[in-house]
């Protein structure tokens, strides 16, 4: 076998979403997976709606996934003498055309196929065949290039999702492969690439469907093998309707800068479409270990965010302290508060309550800024009855070694001395220094914090 070679080859027509990113997942995963090569292309021919800014997120969001191509970025509109090159080859060959019908004679011509109830389609007036004349080349009128599509028999392909497909060439028409201007078009361009990168799998969206027929036919034409298909079942939104930019899908970076871990979402992703038995949580490494073609599912998956953040929370749990911490920094230094030395046992007292990076950092906030206590909060548990309590406990922590232990003891005495059970005088306290009734244990709390904070915080409310 030769050395695995794949590809993700987006149009830079909008911005990347979780649905196009699924399609270079599962590419790159079968690259690595198999010790291959994975290739990034950018189909850019589409002057009119490529942008830059859409080229940089697709690879400012495949490099926060670690998505890491081994080649490329290569550009279709730097590949354009190529492209020429092989269909002067083709049309010598006499596989290419040139037709003169105009737009308005091919609209006319669907118009009367499409009342006889006939499937509109090119009806080869300007393919050459032996002892037929042509109409006469009409002045000044640029041709487009036709491609002469094999008539009669199937092309069939094994689709590694799909199973055997088998389309009959009589099916399709004689497919433009250059406009009048000479600019080659999509299906011609994509196949020269994919022989040019010596690509073996193609692993795509399944709307990529009715255009393998056509490439498969003009690889053979080039004398050459098409690689192995597999075509991806679409992303469903929350809605059920296609994912995309239109129907409220978000960039993929925005999840980054909403706190989501590149690993759970790789870990998401690859559950969309893919499954290895009934395992959800799973680190990368074992994701490359499992990752085959034979195991991906045929029916479209549905989005669910509220899944997500659940994927995202285990992994935040699963992770080093030291190694979130940073992460969690990088939110706090977005509201202008820096981190200190404290940040990984602060990640590690929270992160079991967190599915996000940004909830960790809310958490952590009142260790480094100020708190504003909700006025019901104030009302429910700031009582005249408890402000003995809290005055007494700012004084025995005034005096302790500051450590989770002395705390603790200090707080149990403050309880004996006023006759309390440990929520009557806990709760208030987390309301005064985390601004909250609810947080992990107070002592553990209160440890790490500066103790001259929480005093100023207990005596000046």
């Amino acid at each position: 076998m030769s050395k695995t070679r794949t590809r993700f080859a987006p149009s830079p027509t909008g911005f990347i979403h979780l649905g196009n990113i699924r399609s270079a997942l599962y590419p790159w995963a079968f690259a690595r997976a198999t010790g291959g090569d994975f290739i990034l292309r950018i189909e850019d021919t589409d002057l009119e709606r490529s942008t830059q800014a859409a080229v940089d997120v697709i690879i400012e969001g495949m490099a926060w996934l670690g998505l890491n191509h081994d080649e490329g970025p290569f550009y279709q509109m730097q590949r354009m003498d190529r492209y020429k090159a092989v269909l002067a080859e083709l049309q010598a060959a006499g596989q290419v055309y040139p037709c003169y019908m105009s737009v308005a004679e091919l609209d006319a011509l669907r118009e009367r196929q499409m009342a006889n109830k006939e499937k509109p389609r090119y009806d080869g007036t300007w393919r050459p065949e032996p002892g037929k004349v042509l109409p006469p080349v009409p002045e000044g009128v640029q041709p487009v290039l036709r491609f002469r599509n094999p008539q009669g028999g199937v092309v069939a392909w094994d689709d590694k999702v799909k199973g055997r497909i088998e389309i009959s060439n009589d099916e399709l028409d004689d497919l433009v492969i250059a406009r009048p201007d000479g600019t080659p078009t999509y299906n011609f361009c994509v196949v020269v690439d994919d022989i040019d990168m010596a690509i073996t799998h193609v692993i795509r969206g399944d709307d990529h469907v009715n255009n393998t027929p056509r490439q498969i036919n003009i690889f053979k034409a080039l004398g050459k093998e098409p690689p192995v298909y597999a075509h991806l079942p679409t992303v469903l939104n929350e809605q059920g309707e296609k994912m995309s930019k239109r129907n409220g899908a978000k960039p993929v970076t925005q999840y980054r800068d909403e706190g989501y871990l590149p690993d759970a979402m790789v870990n998401y992703l690859a559950r969309l479409g893919w499954s290895h038995g009934d395992d959800e949580i799973f680190s990368r490494e074992q994701f490359l270990q499992w990752f085959d073609l034979d195991h991906l599912g045929r029916s479209a998956a549905q989005f669910d965010e509220a899944k997500l953040r659940w994927v995202n929370a285990q992994h935040i749990k699963a992770m080093a302290d030291e190694a979130l911490a940073p992460l969690v920094a990088a939110q706090l230094a977005k509201e202008g508060i820096a981190a200190d030395e404290r940040l990984p046992a602060l990640c590690a007292l929270f992160k079991d309550r967190c599915d996000t990076t940004v909830a960790l950092a809310q958490w952590v906030r009142p260790f480094y800024a100020d708190v504003q206590i909700k006025d019901e909060d104030r009302v429910q548990h700031l009582t005249e009855a408890i402000q003995p309590a809290i005055a007494t406990l700012a004084d025995k922590l005034a005096q302790v070694s500051w450590d989770k232990a002395a705390i603790a003891a200090a707080i149990k005495e403050t309880l004996a001395a006023h006759g309390l059970k440990m929520p009557q005088l806990a709760m208030p306290v987390r309301v005064l220094v985390m601004g909250t009734p609810q947080t992990p244990s107070v002592d553990a709390v209160l440890a790490l914090f500066d103790r001259e904070k929480i005093l100023k915080r207990l005596r000046e409310h």
